[in-house]
């Protein structure tokens, strides 16, 4: 596997989850590091090796893998997301193997583009369309990230394959019963007053905006509180907000949390706010731990995760009043816990695992 760890989020831990996976069915792992700053890589199983290739920049790193690649000489390398797979296919050439490249990709990127320039679109999706060809095959992580796929690299539909994310592990499990980590999760005060969690980087794409307008038409109707657990560069911004709607002593934004399971499995409701997504695991993560869960109908995968709305409320992006609805429909009428997590049980990572050696196994023949 190719991949940076640069920072500390959710394609970081999914890749860990992975790898978790792959070394428990019996395939050890060594990993190219682009970058290694990830608190991430601690998690990391003893079975993987973990290989620096020179360099934090990523396009840089390609010089190293080609290294590894001309003594190695892996049938098959993984790599993790656009600007790594780009790298990798120069890596190849420089090597002049015939490694075959599998792409991992994570995040609709057409709609994270959408109100950038015509300019610094062309210029982002030009060397997708000149290299990924080169690419053996994609695996989108959602239904609505192989569609995107497809239409911005004009890439073969019959190349790409969907994996669900190693969202669901043991380690999960385990972490999420761990002491109530704030004091409006104890059980005696959510049976006075239920808690709504929202968790994420504290940025545009997560629209935590319109969950606070949300919050804020459902807390005037009803006792409930909010928890926003993230850090970020719009925490200004949200802090404000929440003075203006005078709803301070309800919501409380604690900051990154390096264990949000209690959070999750404790909360009454999660709401999914974001814009954009690749596949939420975070959506994912609630289910999976029996907490209700209300969500945008976002591009792309929240529709998939709940079924069309089957498994939670879909409500369009940045409707504060369908919001609001939705958050206290669901409040009033949860569904129950084992049905919530049936709903996930694709995202468990020795599935997403077993699926990802299938297509390896297929391409290297």
């Amino acid at each position: 596997m190719f991949a940076s760890f640069s920072g500390n989020g959710g394609v970081e831990r999914m890749l860990v989850n992975l790898m978790q996976g792959f070394v428990d069915l019996g395939h050890p792992v060594d990993l190219l590091l682009a970058d290694d700053r990830s608190q991430h890589l601690s998690r990391l199983p003893a079975a993987v090796r973990c290989i620096r290739t020179g360099s934090r920049h990523t396009q840089l790193a390609a010089f190293g893998l080609a290294r590894y690649l001309r003594r190695h000489r892996p049938p098959v390398l993984l790599v993790a997301k656009d600007r790594a797979g780009r790298a990798a296919v120069l890596a190849r050439r420089l090597a002049g193997t015939d490694t075959r490249i599998v792409l991992r990709l994570g995040t609709n990127l057409s709609t994270a583009m959408a109100e950038r320039s015509a300019v610094n679109r062309w210029l982002r999706y030009a060397p997708i369309r000149r290299l990924y060809p080169s690419i053996e095959r994609i695996v989108a992580v959602s239904d609505g990230v192989a569609a995107d796929t497809r239409a911005i690299a004009y890439y073969p539909h019959e190349r790409i394959r969907v994996i669900r994310n190693p969202v669901i592990t043991p380690d999960m499990q385990q972490r999420a019963l761990q002491a109530v980590p704030h004091p409006w999760l104890n059980p005696a005060q959510r049976a006075q007053c239920p808690v709504v969690l929202g968790a994420g980087r504290l940025e545009r794409q997560k629209d935590f905006s319109t969950l606070i307008q949300a919050f804020a038409r459902v807390r005037r109707q009803r006792p409930c509180r909010l928890i926003l657990i993230g850090e970020g560069g719009w925490r200004e911004r949200l802090t404000q907000q929440i003075a203006a709607l005078e709803i301070e002593a309800d919501v409380d934004l604690p900051g990154h949390q390096s264990n949000p399971y209690p959070f999750l499995a404790n909360a009454d409701l999660f709401v999914l706010s974001s814009a954009w997504e690749g596949s939420p695991n975070v959506l994912t993560e609630a289910m999976a731990l029996g907490t209700p869960v209300v969500s945008t109908d976002c591009p792309s995968g929240p529709r998939e995760t709940l079924a069309g709305g089957r498994f939670g409320p879909l409500v369009p992006v940045g409707d504060a009043d369908a919001l609001s609805e939705a958050m206290a429909q669901t409040l009033d009428h949860p569904l129950p816990p084992p049905v919530l997590k049936d709903a996930v049980s694709d995202y468990h990572y020795l599935k997403s695992a077993a699926r990802y050696l299938e297509l390896l196994d297929e391409i290297e023949g």
